[in-house]
């Protein structure tokens, strides 16, 4: 039986920030909010973390048998082999792909996304190309199919690194949506690939708590409306 699947790419080997997905955000690991929030997005059958062999990435895995959530090891280099082969073991179709940078990824976000993949005929459905969301709210959905032809076509370095990027360079041969806004918000930045953006996102829990789980729009219109607030503390990008 085929299972709608959230994969959460994690690794701890990062070269720009080692180990972010273990910096704490209000007391807690950034990997587990990512994991508590995709646990609020509706109709999928199963989540699975899937990161590295390494022996410094067992303690993602642990982190996983905490989280009650499934878990994969694989291949370092060929991250695109590394979703196909978890696939398989766990009869993942579709497959919702995040990654572990993005502690601020929005449930409705994600439910919305997956939603046009349902109701269209669609290979693959995300919302970055071109991106209309926040820097870090990120999704991607393909059919077990298109991950398949993938697979076995692939042959670039950049395209086994880079689970999609053969889609995205093969635009022709596939069925594909991307889920836009009217508003343009990319211009904040709330992904984690430095320690400025970890201070970034850790000032946004600050700000929303006690919550800790809150939609993008809650973090727009606090930082909009509160004229204490200076939205380039908060992950706005400004032009140089």
């Amino acid at each position: 039986m085929v299972k709608s699947t959230i994969m959460i790419q994690a690794r701890t080997g990062s070269q720009r920030f080692p180990r972010k997905v273990l910096a704490e955000i209000e007391n807690k690991p950034l990997l587990w909010h990512v994991l508590n929030r995709v646990k609020r997005v509706k109709d999928t059958d199963q989540i699975i973390l899937i990161t590295t062999r390494k022996k410094e990435d067992e303690i993602l895995l642990d982190i996983a048998k905490n989280s009650n959530i499934h878990s994969f090891a694989g291949d370092e280099l060929d991250v695109l082999n590394r979703h196909y082969q978890c696939a398989l073991r766990y009869e993942a179709d579709p497959i919702i792909r995040i990654t572990a940078d993005c502690p601020l990824i929005d449930p409705s976000v994600v439910d919305k996304i997956f939603e046009i993949y349902l109701e269209g005929n669609y290979d693959f459905v995300s919302n970055c190309i071109p991106p209309t969301f926040p820097d870090g709210l990120d999704t991607e959905i393909f059919s077990f199919d298109a991950l398949k032809k993938m697979v076995h076509i692939s042959k670039l370095k950049s395209e086994r690194e880079h689970v999609t990027t053969y889609i995205r360079n093969h635009r022709n041969e596939f069925r594909i949506y991307n889920y836009s806004i009217e508003d343009d918000f990319s211009k904040f930045r709330w992904t984690v690939d430095t320690e400025e953006d970890l201070e970034v996102v850790r000032k946004i829990y600050s700000i929303m708590k006690p919550k800790t789980i809150f939609s993008y729009k809650e973090i727009l219109n606090k930082i909009s409306n509160d004229p204490r607030l200076d939205q380039k503390d908060f992950g706005l990008k400004v032009s140089k």
